[in-house]
């Protein structure tokens, strides 16, 4: 990284990525159509959208790899077309091939990066042992990548993208092909890697996985911004929090409910379903008066809870379908336009 760059890090104020209007068209298919993104230095930030929403054409487009066709962006300050170079030296991307040569071993490619990147046979060295332990790769580290499954494979291209350790990193769909304990082991990588000091910009096809790892989320469809926040700001846009009871003796249900009302006044919005008791409930401080209630009615509670909605309710509500498709983008078969020089 030069000076100019560094200088970056020093001045670049609050946030990471700056984006206002972008568009990129395929032919007749507007893939982005008008995205904001502002995104705040030392978080993680979520992008959330169905399959085709434009998620990784956005992607590219912030890491100088498409240029837009309207609109502009800043990465820590500096405009992506126009200081091309510079953005380049201050990020990482994942979804490029981490090999050099499919013959060669895992370590080799790792070494051969790093070499790349600037640091010396020593440090290459270290670092690429350092990657492969933290991404499960040990035992496979002698193995050619030729022999890698899929899995290993995606392993190996995040290894690759962390080697600089950038100050912002984007990570396409990061875990999507790992099981599930490799999948909590990139979690908590992402993690140290913002508390190190870098910004993570994701998208991702698990709920989850945003739920547990974002301070804030976009949510894109089709090819634009449609809510963003927090995840209880997002969850408290689609609703409040739901009370769910259980009775032990099932013939107090219509009991239960004539009580409900007349506690939480909640008649029209009370429902049922698989013989348990559901209500909004905007004051969860009232389900202690509900509760007096119904012990003073000799009415007992097998099972009491009170949720806010789900990510996948808000995902839901905002977009009209249900769980993300677990597809790839399909726009980034079509991401082939690279800026140039």
């Amino acid at each position: 990284m030069n000076n100019q760059a560094k200088e970056t890090l020093t001045f670049a104020g609050q946030y990471a990525v700056e984006a206002k209007g972008l568009v990129k068209a395929f032919g007749d298919n507007r893939a982005v159509d008008g995205v904001d993104l502002h995104v705040p230095t030392g978080s993680i930030y979520g992008v959330l959208g169905p399959n085709g929403a434009g998620k990784t054409t956005t992607i590219r487009m912030l890491a100088t790899l498409l240029r837009a066709d309207e609109g502009m962006a800043r990465i820590f300050g500096y405009d992506v077309v126009k200081e091309a170079q510079i953005v380049r030296q201050l990020i990482g991307i994942t979804g490029q091939y981490a090999s050099v040569d499919e013959s060669l071993s895992a370590t080799e490619n790792l070494i051969i990066f790093s070499r790349l990147l600037g640091l010396g046979r020593t440090d290459a060295r270290r670092k690429a042992a350092q990657l492969l332990e933290e991404f499960g790769l040990t035992e496979a580290a002698k193995r050619p990548l030729k022999h890698f499954s899929g899995g290993m494979r995606r392993r190996l291209d995040l290894a690759a993208s962390l080697i600089a350790q950038p100050p912002l990193i984007f990570l396409d769909e990061p875990t999507t092909g790992l099981d599930p304990r490799t999948r909590n082991q990139m979690w908590d990588t992402i993690r140290r890697l913002v508390k190190e000091g870098s910004t993570v910009l994701l998208t991702t096809q698990y709920l989850q996985e945003a739920d547990e790892l974002a301070d804030r989320i976009a949510v894109i469809d089709h090819g634009s911004v449609v809510a963003e926040g927090t995840v209880d700001e997002l969850k408290a846009s689609v609703g409040t929090s739901s009370l769910y009871l259980s009775m032990q003796n099932p013939q107090d249900i219509h009991d239960a409910r004539q009580i409900i009302n007349r506690v939480l006044k909640a008649e029209s919005s009370i429902s049922s379903e698989g013989g348990r008791i559901i209500v909004p409930m905007e004051d969860a401080d009232r389900a202690t008066d509900l509760l007096i209630a119904l012990r003073e009615s000799g009415i007992r509670l097998a099972e009491l809870s009170v949720q806010k909605p789900t990510l996948d309710e808000v995902f839901l509500t905002i977009t009209g379908k249900g769980a993300i498709d677990t597809s790839k983008d399909s726009n980034r078969l079509k991401d082939e336009e690279v800026v140039r020089g």
